[in-house]
C-alpha cells in the first residue's frame, strides 16, 4: 500500500526535473498523476510510464488551459486531491534596473499568477483533505544580487500561499517548498548554460552547509510529505529545501 493509494495529483511543469521526480514519487506511492507541461511530448514520455498517467499541455501563463486541466482531471477522474505548482520561470541573473517592464511582468506572471490560476480552476473540484503543494524557492526568503525579480515573485509566492492556506482550512491544506540552486534545466534557461563552470558551482555550493545543491528527489520528497497525512497537521508553511543555505 502506497501513502497516495488511489488519490488524483496534477503535477504542473511535471515533464522534467522537479516534476518529473515529484510525478514519479506520486506514481510510486500509488497516486494517479497527471503530468501537465507545455512540452506536451515531453508529458506524454513521462506519463507513458507512469501506472496511471495522463498527460496534458499546459501553458501556465494561460487562464483558459488552467481551467481546461482542472476539467479535464473532473473528467477523467472526478476531481483532484493534490495539486502541485511546481512549473515557474528560473531567474535571468540581470539587475533589476536593467530589466524592461514586459521581462519584469513576464517573471510575475509565470511564478504568481500561474499559481492563482490553478487554484482557482481547481479548488471547486478538490475534496476536504485535499492538498495544494507550491515550489517557491529560498531565494524568496534570503534574496541574492542579480536575482531580484525572480527573489521578489517567489517571496510573493510564498506568501500567497500562507494567505490561501487561511482561506482554504481546514478544508485544503496550503504548503509551499524552498528549494535552493540545483543542477535543473533550470542552470540550461537561466543562464544558458546546460552544466555551471566548475568555478562558479563550487562557490554556489560553498554557500551550502550540506555541501551540494539539491536534486529533485530531494525537492520531490518535500513536496510529497506536505501532500501526506504525516503533514495532516501542517498548513500555511514554506518548508526550507536548501541544505542550510538560508541560515544566518
Amino acid at each position: 500500500m502506497g501513502r497516495f493509494d488511489d488519490k488524483r495529483v496534477i503535477v504542473t511543469g511535471g515533464a522534467a526535473g522537479f516534476g518529473e521526480a515529484t510525478a514519479r514519487g506520486f506514481a510510486a506511492e500509488g497516486a494517479k498523476v497527471m503530468v501537465a507541461d507545455i512540452n506536451l511530448e515531453g508529458a506524454e514520455a513521462v506519463a507513458s510510464e507512469l501506472p496511471a498517467g495522463v498527460a496534458f499541455q499546459l501553458d501556465i501563463l494561460s487562464e483558459e488551459r488552467n481551467q481546461a486541466m482542472a476539467e479535464a482531471a473532473v473528467e477523467v477522474w472526478g476531481g483532484v486531491d493534490v495539486l502541485v505548482c511546481n512549473a515557474g520561470l528560473p531567474h535571468r541573473g540581470n539587475k533589476m534596473l536593467a530589466m524592461d517592464a514586459e521581462e519584469f511582468d513576464f517573471m510575475w506572471q509565470a511564478n504568481v499568477r500561474s499559481i492563482f490560476f490553478a487554484a482557482k480552476y481547481c479548488v471547486p473540484h478538490m475534496p476536504a483533505g485535499s492538498s495544494i503543494v507550491s515550489v517557491a524557492s529560498i531565494g524568496g526568503k534570503r534574496p541574492r544580487p542579480l536575482l531580484t525579480p525572480y527573489n521578489a515573485s517567489k517571496g510573493a509566492a510564498i506568501t500567497l500561499t500562507k494567505g490561501l492556506a487561511t482561506e482554504l482550512a481546514p478544508d485544503i491544506r496550503v504548503n509551499c517548498v524552498n528549494p535552493v540552486s540545483s543542477p535543473t534545466g533550470f542552470d540550461l534557461t537561466a543562464t544558458g548554460m546546460a552544466v555551471l563552470p566548475d568555478h562558479v558551482n563550487e562557490r554556489v555550493i560553498a554557500g551550502i552547509p550540506m555541501g551540494r545543491r539539491a536534486v529533485p528527489k530531494d525537492v520531490a520528497d518535500a513536496i510529497m510529505f506536505l501532500a501526506s497525512d504525516e503533514a495532516a497537521f501542517l498548513t500555511g508553511v514554506d518548508l526550507d529545501v536548501d541544505g542550510g543555505r538560508a541560515i544566518g
